[in-house]
């Protein structure tokens, strides 16, 4: 099959990321693309993005982020799906995208053919955060008062409702139980097979790398995600993991832990996007190629990779 791309964060509530967006480019037939989470923040962002993608790659995959579920101003809200909270919105979203063609978390997830023949399993999933990326001394009552130390809240504990469930930890919990499920469900289905695991929120702890806001580590995901990627996990058929593509962070990079190739392909604010532009990339430039990616990165080594 042709190749795989990832991209996640374009944030195209702004005008200048939007602008960017459409100047995507086709790719061969048979090319995919990844959303990987914080897209827009209202369901014609959503759109917008969708229709340029579909128009460019033949499969393309979302994963929600954060900025998908927030609240939005009646002022923004121009599509049913935007008066939603929490899990009605999700699903709401879900439905959008398969409009479209999208392949969603809740869809049954794709066998890839890569380039050498040999299938991997596309496994979209959407696990949310459970405030557990914090040191040991910290409790789950005082973790928000220990963030706020450093004057670091994030935009969710006001605009990511968690509705039904009555924490968004609650959530994250019932979100991971599932795709365990999931998980367990197409290793046995596929024993053996390697898997594409795409999240918005890194699964591992030791990848999150915010120097300036460290403690912004709370909303970044859940350690009980940090093994998901090892062969074996979810029974003796689970072949693991060959990638895993992540978002949020806003710092490119590639990373090889423990023989699992960890793709971190957010892209930005207006501010990231102007940076790129300066040196001559766009949007098409930015497209992180994950299949069949760069397999030169070795154990243990982080290469940054900022335009790239």
């Amino acid at each position: 099959m042709a190749k795989l791309y990832g991209i996640s964060d374009l944030h195209v509530a702004y005008p200048l990321n939007a602008t960017q967006w459409d100047l995507l480019q086709p790719k061969p037939p048979g090319t995919g693309l990844i959303l990987a989470g914080d897209i827009g923040e209202s369901a014609t962002h959503l759109i917008n993005v969708f229709e340029r993608a579909k128009a460019c790659f033949t499969h393309v995959f979302w994963v929600p982020g954060n900025h998908e579920l927030y609240s939005v101003s009646p002022s923004v809200a121009k599509h049913p799906a935007d008066n939603l909270r929490g899990e009605a919105k999700y699903n709401a979203l879900v439905e959008l995208a398969r409009q479209y063609g999208v392949l969603t978390p809740e869809d049954d997830w794709m066998l890839w053919r890569r380039s050498d023949g040999v299938n991997v399993v596309i496994a979209l999933i959407f696990t949310l955060y459970d405030y557990s990326f914090r040191p040991d001394d910290v409790s789950r009552e005082g973790a928000l008062d220990w963030a706020m130390e450093d004057n670091v809240w994030a935009t969710d504990e006001a605009l990511l409702h968690p509705d039904p469930y009555e924490s968004r930890d609650e959530w994250c919990t019932a979100l991971c139980e599932r795709w365990e499920q999931k998980f367990s469900e197409y290793s046995a289905r596929y024993p053996n097979t390697k898997f594409v695991i795409v999240n918005h929120w890194p699964l591992r702890e030791d990848l999150v790398y915010i120097p300036k806001i460290p403690r912004f580590s709370l909303w970044c995901g859940t350690k009980r995600t940090q093994d998901w990627a090892e062969a074996g996990r979810f029974g003796a058929d689970y072949g693991g993991a060959q990638v895993v593509v992540s978002g949020h962070l806003h710092v490119r990079r590639t990373d090889v832990k423990e023989g699992v190739r960890y793709e971190e392909v957010s892209l930005g604010y207006p501010r990231h996007w102007e940076m790129a532009r300066d040196e001559r990339k766009g949007v098409n430039e930015m497209l992180r190629e994950i299949l069949p990616g760069n397999e030169s990165v070795t154990e243990g080594q982080r290469v940054w990779r900022p335009r790239g």
